[in-house]
């Protein structure tokens, strides 16, 4: 496309190749982790269509990017790799044009650091953030989200983490909104660690005013794994392996992917032993958790044409070439985004009539498999029939799929319906408590440590063996050790989550009151009266005072009782009481 700017002419694009890949470049931990990356390297240079904008996820050495970018600068000349935490945030974003901004931005809701097998907290989670110029004018600007959330330990809704990966979905989402809101297109991409419509899901899709690049072009694609309670309720058959690749965006927990294969399996495929996987197998794990994210500026001054998503493909599944095992434990996903002038598009919003290149990305992925090693009798013939249930239906060769344009102009009041803000807060006040107990246990555990040392120090006097000193000094020391740092964990970093908790909980009451007022002027809600936030706020203050040592027994509890009547009196007079301290 050329677009003309002070008297002269400046070619600016009108396709975007997307690609967002998690590597799984663990350090001392991944197996094969430089020989893998360095072919993920040679794969995004060998990619097609050519990768424009790519995000990384994992790559946690400057080795493994460098390696990456000494194979890919012909086609991605600018890169940022991004600092965070203690052994680095993993992330990465390569471009073709120049960047021009960039800045790591933390989540306040990041893991435990209790957790350090899980490595979470260390890592210093966030959202790698970069500005990119395709051209001259505003609209000429994309701002780039690459992130990898908080990973899922236990199933949903059990995971004790689900709590924080939700406030990080929203603490992203309001980064793309400000994006957004500032006339620029936005490209969010990344290891969510979600699947479709979960509660993440829809807190990106409605406040980010961003959509699915998946789901735009697969509205019934899977709603998670098969066993998840989401997709059983869609009563469908259970997945092929193809299937998912095509159709669910399956990117982590496919048969096809060697890393998420049983012991046995493994270790026979790196004794050189050659098995072959049939892609029309059931497939009941795979699920979708990587994402690519698309939302065109707020502004209307443009005069160009809305930024449609024209394809998506699951992508990096063929092997590496050596060591016959896939090249990640995830796929990665790659998008096409687009923007023709309206005197190019059918009234059908459909791009011109020509083999979509969704059909072709899809062939070029069934191809990359075939050339793993993989049983090659099973692709020679595959045309599935009508009647079967666990493979896609054929597409049509005669025309272009449909693209659907991601609006241009939203409203800024787009909020989801306040029942889902309920359950956010609910999952909150669940955390919330358990949280509180861990920071009594931890606290309580320190003082118990204080009379234990003191207990010892006092043995240790009245001792006349040698032996007896030593054992009492001994344990001591590590009781004392042992409280010293549940003691900072409980005051300190517990202090520092319920924080950032209250913050969280403040904005999506917020955001339900605000909802509750739009359904009420749509005439499909009831008037709620809303908690007054600060009084909510100043009780969780006084709350911790209490728990800091100010009131045992039934005197705490009396306070707690007293404190909370006042701030229920304050609420049934509107809230315009205050509550002193």
């Amino acid at each position: 496309m050329v677009e003309k700017h002070k008297g002269h002419t400046v070619d600016t694009p009108s396709t975007i190749n997307v690609l967002t890949h998690n590597c799984w470049g663990l350090k001392y931990l991944a197996k094969w982790r430089s020989e893998r990356l360095t072919a993920i390297g040679r794969s995004l240079a060998t990619t097609v269509p050519t990768p424009e904008i790519v995000g990384l996820q994992e790559c946690w050495t400057q080795e493994d990017y460098l390696s990456i970018r000494k194979q890919t600068r012909h086609i991605l000349p600018h890169g940022k790799f991004y600092f965070s935490g203690i052994f680095g945030g993993g992330l990465a974003i390569l471009s073709k044009w120049p960047i021009v901004e960039s800045n790591m931005v933390r989540y306040p809701l990041n893991g435990r650091p209790t957790a350090f097998f899980r490595g979470d907290w260390f890592v210093g989670k966030g959202v790698a953030c970069a500005s990119i110029r395709l051209g001259p004018g505003r609209q000429n600007i994309v701002e780039v989200f690459n992130t990898h959330l908080h990973a899922p330990y236990e199933r949903e809704p059990d995971d004790s983490y689900m709590c924080h990966r939700t406030a990080q979905a929203w603490e992203i989402a309001r980064l793309m909104r400000g994006a957004v809101e500032r006339g620029h297109l936005v490209i969010g991409l990344g290891d969510f660690n979600m699947v479709p419509l979960s509660l993440a899901h829809q807190l990106i899709t409605t406040h980010a005013l961003v959509q699915d690049a998946w789901r735009v072009l697969h509205p019934e694609s899977s709603l998670g794994a098969s066993s998840q309670p989401a997709e059983k309720a869609r009563d469908r058959d259970i997945p092929s392996a193809s299937y998912n690749l095509q159709e669910n965006g399956a990117t982590c927990d496919s048969i096809l992917n060697t890393w998420r294969w049983g012991k046995q399996q493994q270790k026979a495929l790196f004794r050189g032993e050659e098995i072959a996987i049939d892609p029309l197998a059931s497939d009941p794990r795979a699920k979708r958790l990587d994402y690519i994210f698309f939302g065109n500026g707020s502004s209307s001054s443009s005069d160009l044409a809305p930024w449609r998503v024209q394809s998506a493909k699951v992508g990096m599944t063929d092997r590496h070439p050596d060591l016959n095992c896939s090249l990640s434990d995830h796929f990665s996903v790659e998008a096409t985004i687009t923007r023709f002038p309206e005197s190019q598009t059918s009234g059908s919003g459909c791009l011109p009539n020509r083999r979509s290149t969704h059909e072709k990305t899809n062939d070029t992925a069934l191809q990359s498999l075939t050339n793993s090693s993989l049983h090659p009798t099973l692709y020679t013939s595959y045309n599935p029939s009508p009647t079967s249930s666990l493979l896609p239906p054929p597409l049509p060769r005669t025309s272009s799929p449909p693209t659907s344009p991601i609006p241009s102009s939203h409203p800024s009041t787009a909020r989801l319906p306040s029942e889902t803000y309920a359950e956010i807060l609910s999952l909150i006040s669940t955390y919330k408590d358990r949280e509180y107990r861990q920071r009594r246990l931890r606290l309580s555990h320190f003082l118990g440590s204080v009379v234990i040392s003191t207990i010892c120090f006092i043995g240790i006097w009245w001792s006349n063996h040698a032996g007896v000193s030593f054992t009492l000094v001994f344990v001591s020391t590590l009781s004392f050790g042992a409280g010293v740092i549940d003691g900072l964990i409980g005051g300190l970093f517990v202090g520092s989550e319920l924080r950032a908790l209250r913050e969280f909980e403040w904005e999506i009451e917020n955001a339900k009151a605000m909802s509750q007022e739009h359904e009420i002027s749509a005439g499909v809600g009831e008037r709620v009266e809303a908690p007054d936030l600060h009084q909510n706020n100043l009780y969780h203050e006084r709350r911790d005072e209490d728990i800091m040592g100010a009131g045992e027994g039934r005197e705490k509890l009396e306070i707690e009782k007293e404190l909370w009547e006042k701030v229920r009196g304050s609420e049934e007079y509107g809230g315009k009481e205050n509550v002193r301290q």
